[in-house]
């Protein structure tokens, strides 16, 4: 005869409660627990058949984009085809989404977390685009099952979904190395992402993979968004700095800003100066010249962060995983030499 839920629970010393939830793969115990109550049912020949199973999964997955400043997330386009590639997974499965903006300095974080306990929260695709470790920390520790999307932390136990920064940054660098044979600058983020510090490990890859000296990089360190990109550009070339045959930006609205602020000061782009840009906002298309840039699958990107979301509601043991997308390069005039 097979060991009943009440009597592994005995045995285990936990509640008949929490002993159900694992089982059950619901919410409110926690990942350790979750894993040790499995093990111990299959060790001791629990007859899986019992639980009741559906097709679908009931409930609404919270898609949450934690802001932190005004530096990234005002541009929201970019965050309009993440949540639409989420939302449109979850039709799939006929699961309901929920939209919340969360503003670090204006919002009360245990007011959210209590909305999630209290309501029909069954997981939640995190956008912490802008987020610190011992924040998604507080939100892994509610036990409700997480996806973090477009940000990392190696000591995390959560699955992540987020672009291959590294990977594009190689490969703009790479390319503007071999398209003028001289060493590009870097037009960095003054504002410091996880993305942000992926993006400088593969400019500074590229440089080194081509012989090049870390040390002789031009890099000067812009705000992230095109008006205050061009403003701290301008006040960089007044001030009679150095200035590189090309550059890679951390993102496209610093490159525009900066492209603006050269031609404000009368250089060429691309004939003295070839610039690529990363993210492929749509002012990349009609910013004069057009922004070579690196492509992101924003709406991919979201789809696998809630395909990897429904997995992990749909199944009763969890490995956490890191997924990154590639890139690929758009090429347009700023780099044509």
């Amino acid at each position: 005869m097979s060991i009943t839920a009440k009597e592994l629970a005995k045995q285990l010393g936990l509640s008949a409660t929490a002993v159900s939830m694992a089982l059950n793969n619901k919410a409110g115990v926690s990942t350790e627990t979750r894993q040790m109550v499995i093990r111990a049912a299959e060790e001791a020949g629990f007859d899986f058949t019992k639980i009741k199973t559906s097709e679908s999964i009931s409930g609404i997955i919270y898609v949450i984009f934690y802001k932190a400043s005004n530096a990234i997330l005002s541009y929201t386009p970019i965050f309009d085809e993440l949540y639409e590639g989420v939302k449109s997974e979850c039709q799939k499965n006929k699961i309901g989404t929920r939209l919340v903006q969360f503003n670090e300095k204006t919002d009360d974080l245990n007011e959210l977390f209590e909305e999630l306990r209290l309501n029909d929260c069954i997981g939640i695709v995190l956008v912490g685009t802008e987020i610190s470790k011992d924040t998604c920390q507080k939100f892994i520790n509610l036990n409700i099952p997480l996806t973090l999307l477009d940000s990392y932390f190696e000591s995390l136990d959560c699955n992540s979904v987020l672009i291959n920064n590294s990977q594009g940054a190689y490969v703009a660098t790479s390319y503007l190395i071999g398209i003028t044979g001289k060493q590009p600058g870097y037009l960095q983020s003054s504002y410091n992402i996880y993305n942000f510090e992926a993006r400088q490990e593969g400019y500074f890859k590229a440089i080194k993979e081509n012989g090049m000296s870390k040390s002789r990089s031009i890099i000067h360190r812009l705000a992230p968004s095109i008006e205050d990109a061009m403003a701290d550009m301008l006040e960089i070339l007044d001030e009679g700095t150095d200035i590189a045959p090309s550059y890679f930006a951390d993102n496209d609205m610093i490159a525009i800003g900066a492209i603006k602020a050269f031609k404000l000061r009368g250089y060429k782009v691309p004939d003295d100066i070839a610039i690529i840009g990363f993210d492929n906002i749509s002012e990349s298309r009609i910013i004069e010249p057009s922004l070579t840039t690196m492509d992101v699958p924003r709406t991919y990107i979201g789809q696998t962060a809630a395909r990897q979301l429904i997995s992990q509601l749909s199944t009763k043991t969890y490995h956490a995983s890191k997924i990154e997308i590639n890139t690929k390069m758009i090429k347009r005039l700023s780099h044509c030499l």
